[in-house]
């Protein structure tokens, strides 16, 4: 794959026009730079590229099943050799390429200025990001808008969006971030989170990347409440946890985002260890809370190597050694297994 054929690839997934295996190629090379195992670019237009990979990745969300239970199963080979040689390419070949790419990502919004009041609307078919007076940067989806006031002045600096947006929000304690949609409050002292609401659409669900964030209703919201002090009918976030309000129940129901990423790159490397600790390091690797019953399992003891697999896929191949399956409650995951059932691992 030459230099041009890469850049149209990476063009084409923002674009949401590449083939479920050209989105394959992109994702893992992203999911190598979230581990932590090739050099990652730290520039501002890296960041741009990352965010914006990271809003497809989080706007994922159609039809789960449900109950969301998870059965034994055997993933596809992988050709490892073409995708670590693409990886390598890639990343070698951005180092020259960021500046050209990142004007795919740096288009103007259409803003308006009301008096009082900023709106800025995405009327193309791509992410487009700018800059809030304090520096908080705003990744807006296509036919999304938001509003917030021109000065950005008082004890709270509040955003009010319809539609789709990745928060990259500057820390001020003393001057807490609020987003308002239509149905919930999101309050952040210094974030990053997606939040999604349409104005059609009957669900908003909040998704945090980083940091801790406070979601409530926004019918009778305590609004000087704050991720520190969140209301008593709140929720709060942490990384790889998202919440949704459903506007006929009434009510928000948090869990776990469908794409974990790594938040402390972990060995994932195990010969005959003990269940409990490969199980210890996902825990660690993704901030996630794994829920077993730790007798059943202590005397346990597995062969398995993980690669980049997303969470829920290396829960399945445990599992399977296992003779297990896992299930989703809230935002934890609960493994459910007989125990040792001969030889594991082999």
């Amino acid at each position: 794959m030459t230099e041009s054929e890469f850049h149209k690839l990476l063009e084409r997934y923002l674009n949401g026009s590449c083939t479920p295996e050209e989105q394959a190629v992109v994702e893992r090379w992203y999911n190598r730079l979230e581990q932590a195992e090739g050099p990652a670019l730290r520039t501002q237009n890296q960041e741009e590229i990352e965010q914006a990979i990271w809003a497809r990745l989080m706007s994922k969300r159609a039809a789960k099943p449900e109950p969301r239970v998870v059965a034994m199963w055997s993933s596809a080979p992988l050709r490892w050799a073409a995708v670590l040689a693409l990886l390598a390419f890639g990343i070698g070949w951005l180092v020259f390429s960021t500046s050209r790419f990142a004007k795919l990502s740096q288009q103007n919004t259409v803003a308006t200025t009301n008096g009082k009041w900023t709106r800025r609307s995405n009327q193309t078919q791509q992410v487009q990001a700018f800059q809030l007076p304090d520096s908080s940067r705003i990744s807006l989806h296509p036919g999304s808008s938001v509003r917030y006031t021109t000065a950005f002045a008082g004890p709270r600096r509040e955003v009010h969006l319809v539609g789709e947006a990745f928060f990259q929000v500057t820390k001020n304690p003393r001057r807490p971030f609020l987003v308002f949609t239509k149905e919930v409050v999101t309050t952040v002292l210094g974030t990053s989170f997606r939040v999604k609401a349409y104005a059609d659409g009957k669900e908003a669900s909040v998704a945090v990347r980083e940091g801790k964030v406070s979601v409530q209703a926004r019918e009778g919201a305590q609004l000087d409440a704050s991720p520190a002090h969140p209301a008593a009918a709140g929720v709060v976030l942490l990384p790889n946890q998202q919440v949704v309000y459903s506007a006929s129940q009434r009510r928000l129901k948090k869990e776990l985002v469908d794409r974990p990423v790594v938040l402390a790159p972990q060995p994932f490397e195990f010969e005959e260890r003990p269940v409990v600790e490969v199980l210890a390091a996902l825990e660690k690797a993704y901030g996630v809370d794994i829920v077993y019953d730790k007798a059943t399992l202590a005397n346990c003891t597995v062969s398995i190597t993980f690669y980049d697999e997303p969470l829920f896929e290396k829960l399945g191949l445990l599992c399977k050694s296992l003779g297990a399956y896992y299930t989703l409650a809230d935002a934890s995951i609960l493994i459910h297994s007989p125990g040792c059932q001969g030889q594991l691992g082999k």
